[in-house]
């Protein structure tokens, strides 16, 4: 199961290069083509709308995503929405109904992809495992260290592929970055033919036909608070990435405070991602979950206090950023070894919808908040906010669990009675 384990990973690493290469290629061609700026993000605004409603739309799909096959035709779905944009170029088409067309196909495509290939790594690390490959580690490790792998692999990207696309779109131009990435995920798919369908164990659920989100949440109450939390992290990212945008034009130095944030969060989470694969295994599960979007939360509340130093937002953003990759490996090692089969990829659909739809939602109305407010009260209240939700979500967790264990004391208790009983009537017969 090895081989199959990093085929997925490095389709991970070129998709995501593709996607950020095309970030920076993609708006420059809807200006370009339609002379008007609030086109730029009519891709990216539209793509959002599946993912936000894939809970409901895709619950039966998800469910027969179980193999690299499968994933292939989602993949190749993915690159037809890819190609709308530059085709309508070639035409000289380019405008709102093409962009919203792109936008919805590989929104569709994306919503779909994500959580099927964590719960395929999963399932093949499994699989492996239980199959007793490669010794006592199975497939060469566990579902939570494939994971973690495959999360370095995200992570990495966004350090070289941004700059590498803004010198491409100098090179070559925009529009034929467009064909680049239809082309990446084309050899993508392609590639994806080699995975196979992990064994039936950990695939499927039968005939008890599809499985509600909601319904898989409150089955594993553990899973729910670290997916809780990751979504609340993802809802309050805009009070970094735009308050210290605003900070930064407030001190008069416009860019310099981002910059240094994202470059200091950046450096330590692909330093902690590097880290992450080799101690995950040995992490505390929820705590660590939950506690890095505590951490994260704690570095967004002091940012205020070090502005306008560069150099103090770099350091206080890059403990943030250090924390991070612990969360997402702990929470994905948490639904990998919590749930199966259906099950394991409606979790992952609720972590990408809760997660990435949140930090939409929020950059959607985080402007107007900050406007509101400013930029240094929103940064110590996201902060704040993350804090609470770690310490709330801790606590439920511990009381569901002990509760959990008096129900099962309870329950082994009225059978040790059941058999005394038993015994009883056995011996007066």
């Amino acid at each position: 199961m090895r081989r199959p384990l990093l085929i997925l990973t490095a389709i991970t690493f070129l998709t995501w290069v593709g996607a950020r290469v095309t970030a920076v290629a993609l708006p420059l061609v809807a200006l370009a083509e339609t002379g008007e700026a609030w086109a730029t993000g009519l891709v990216g605004g539209m793509s959002g709308l599946p993912l936000l409603t894939v809970g409901w739309w895709g619950r039966g799909l998800r469910e027969r995503l179980v193999s690299g096959r499968a994933l292939a035709v989602v993949m190749l779905v993915h690159v037809a929405g890819l190609a709308i944009v530059p085709v309508a170029a070639l035409a000289g088409q380019v405008g709102a109904v093409s962009l919203c067309a792109s936008g919805l196909v590989t929104g569709v495509a994306g919503a779909l992809l994500g959580p099927a290939e964590r719960a395929l790594v999963a399932d093949l690390a499994d699989a492996g495992r239980h199959d007793g490959a490669a010794g006592a580690d199975g497939a060469g490790g566990t579902a939570a260290r494939w994971l973690a792998w495959q999360d370095l692999a995200h992570r990495v990207s966004m350090i070289f592929a941004p700059p590498l696309g803004a010198w491409l779109v100098v090179a070559w131009g925009a529009e034929p970055l467009l064909w680049c990435q239809a082309a990446v995920v084309l050899v993508g798919a392609a590639a994806m033919l080699g995975v196979p369908r992990a064994g039936g164990r950990t695939t499927g659920r039968g005939g008890a036909g599809p499985t509600p989100v909601l319904a898989v949440l409150r089955a594993h109450p553990q899973v729910a608070v670290g997916v809780v939390a990751a979504g609340v992290g993802g809802l309050c990212w805009f009070g970094f990435s735009l308050g210290l945008a605003v900070l930064g034009v407030e001190h008069g130095i416009p860019g310099a405070l981002i910059a240094a944030g994202m470059s200091g969060y950046g450096a330590t989470s692909v330093a902690a991602s590097l880290a992450a694969p080799l101690v995950v295994d040995r992490l505390p599960r929820l705590a660590t979950a939950v506690g890095a979007w505590a951490v994260l939360g704690l570095s967004f509340a002091a940012l205020p206090a070090v502005v306008p130093s560069v150099a103090g937002v770099a350091l206080v953003a890059a403990v943030g950023g250090l924390a991070t990759p612990f969360g997402i490996a702990a929470l994905n090692a948490l639904v990998s070894e919590q749930t199966s089969g259906a099950e394991r990829r409606a979790a992952f659909t609720a972590e990408t919808v809760l997660h990435s739809g949140g930090a939409s939602l929020g950059l959607l109305v985080g402007g107007a908040v900050i406007g509101w407010v400013g930029a240094g009260p929103v940064l110590v209240a996201t902060g704040a906010v993350q804090v609470a939700v770690a310490v709330v979500g801790l606590g439920a967790a511990r009381r569901l669990q002990d509760r959990g264990r008096r129900a099962v004391g309870s329950v082994d208790a009225l059978q040790g009675r059941a058999q005394v009983v038993r015994a009883g009537v056995d011996a007066a017969g």
